[in-house]
């Protein structure tokens, strides 16, 4: 799983983020040192090695998919933390009680950050353990959940974080991020719909 967050997200950081820059430096991908990581992309990178580990070893797709789904969120806490303290990733321009000032920076922006490590992180993290070890969910619950929970947060808080230099705004309104977290959605809910489908 290391390997497929790692190389998942630099690839999907290329593909998704700044394409025709590493089209012209391709060498600079392997730079995973000097920063450029997706979380979609490790997404992707995840879901592959889950399915061919599963496959090698005869195991449950969708119960692997659970238990990734309760670790992931915190590495999405702490991942979001560093964002934070590395001033990376920072939100929009704002006049709301709870923002942040940077150095150099004369205006104050959203901790958008904070509100992705809790509600992306933290609070599912949370949930999650509680409806694992509380409740007798179908395998591939927590996975629909977990997908679902993350591509309406990361769509909402998307709308208080600076967009991506190289590639703005999409129809002048939406972020890559918004639009990679549409598929989300839906394969969650297709997910859930699939589970709680068979059980009928």
């Amino acid at each position: 799983m290391f390997i497929s967050v790692i190389i998942g997200g630099r690839l999907g950081y290329v593909l998704f983020y700044n394409f025709t820059y590493y089209l012209d430096y391709p060498l600079e991908i392997l730079k995973v040192w000097e920063g450029g990581m997706s979380f979609h992309g490790a997404l992707c990178g995840i879901i592959l090695g889950i399915f061919l580990f599963c496959k090698k070893n005869n195991n449950s797709i969708l119960l692997m998919a659970d238990l990734g789904s309760l670790t992931a969120p915190l590495g999405i806490f702490l991942g979001r933390i560093a964002n934070f303290l590395n001033q990376e990733l920072v939100g929009r321009k704002t006049e709301f009680f709870i923002s942040i000032k940077y150095p150099n920076e004369e205006i104050y922006r959203h901790l958008s950050q904070i509100y992705e490590a809790l509600l992306e992180g933290l609070i599912p993290l949370i949930i999650l353990t509680i409806l694992h070890f509380k409740f007798k969910l179908k395998s591939g619950s927590l996975g629909g959940i977990f997908l679902i929970n993350y591509g309406i947060v990361r769509f909402l808080i998307e709308f208080t974080r600076q967009p991506d230099l190289q590639i703005g705004l999409k129809f002048s309104y939406f972020s890559q991020g918004q639009i990679l977290s549409i598929p989300m959605i839906i394969g969650g809910m297709l997910i859930l719909n699939y589970v709680y489908r068979e059980k009928n």
